[in-house]
């Protein structure tokens, strides 16, 4: 197994969820941590949690603030002089039909989960090409892979990322930069209560699919490995991610699957 090098490690959407998971697991195995969300109240609750609190600098952060991006990247620099990791973690999920579906619920959802990400993606990437070695991790889903009915909008903007960062990771491997693409399947979060709807309020409401899913706990060991180990892409969740595959080779007995399944 690769010995971990990445020492310093910038964690978007750490306040709770996978986010706030990530900051457990790593700060147990000693990184220095940069986390960030919108709240930085829940923010220094997190850190209080940690045995390892010293190694753990705060730097609130809106993935809407798309032109203070380069700012943010001079305050994250501050702490420790460097960063060898960026995990894109932020972002909103969906629940809504497409003809129910106000355009600016669609809008939302890409400037969080897509602009967001790749305009502080950007921010941080001539660095890491100047150091010549950087690590993108972008958490996305099994959804930026194959559709569910309720979720068109949040599905869109992850499909695009995989797009937008598979590119990345060619245009500068002569950078030694690496990108790894990780897929959750359930996990028992917030991420369907805090869901758009069709007029753009949560959901409020969890998910059974989501409540009975993978522990935040399990989800970020198995994530923490794969981006040890420097995979390019790797699903993690239980039989939804057999879903991967029937799309490559039975996308029809895939979407009758999906339609029996129950969704939302």
């Amino acid at each position: 197994m690769k010995t971990k090098v990445e020492k310093v490690v910038w964690i978007t959407g750490a306040s709770s969820g996978i986010g706030e998971a990530l900051t457990y697991e790593l700060n147990r195995k000693d990184y220095k941590l940069i986390i960030s969300s919108r709240n930085l109240i829940d923010l220094q609750q997190v850190k209080a949690r940690c045995t390892n609190s010293d190694l753990i600098s705060l730097l609130p952060l809106d993935l809407m603030d798309r032109d203070k991006m380069s700012e943010k990247v001079t305050e994250a620099l501050s702490f420790y002089g460097s960063i060898h990791l960026l995990i894109n973690n932020a972002g909103i999920s969906q629940r809504s039909l497409i003809m129910e579906t106000d355009l600016q619920v669609y809008q939302k959802l890409m400037d969080v989960n897509y602009f967001g990400t790749i305009a502080l993606t950007k921010a941080i990437l001539p660095y890491f090409v100047s150091q010549k070695k950087g690590h993108f991790v972008t958490v996305t889903s099994l959804m930026g892979k194959f559709g569910s009915p309720y979720r068109s909008g949040y599905c869109g903007a992850k499909h695009a990322l995989h797009g937008f960062f598979d590119v990345l990771r060619m245009e500068h491997e002569e950078d030694n930069i690496k990108v790894t693409m990780v897929c959750p399947g359930f996990v028992n979060t917030y991420v369907a209560i805090n869901a758009l709807t069709a007029d753009g309020s949560p959901q409020v409401d969890n998910d059974v699919a989501t409540k009975n899913g993978l522990s935040p706990h399990v989800f970020a060991k198995k994530m923490v490995n794969a981006i040890e180990k420097e995979k390019f892409e790797v699903y993690i969740g239980r039989k939804e991610v057999m879903g991967i595959y029937m799309k490559r080779f039975f996308p029809k007995l895939l979407h009758r699957l999906v339609l029996r399944s129950k969704v939302r």
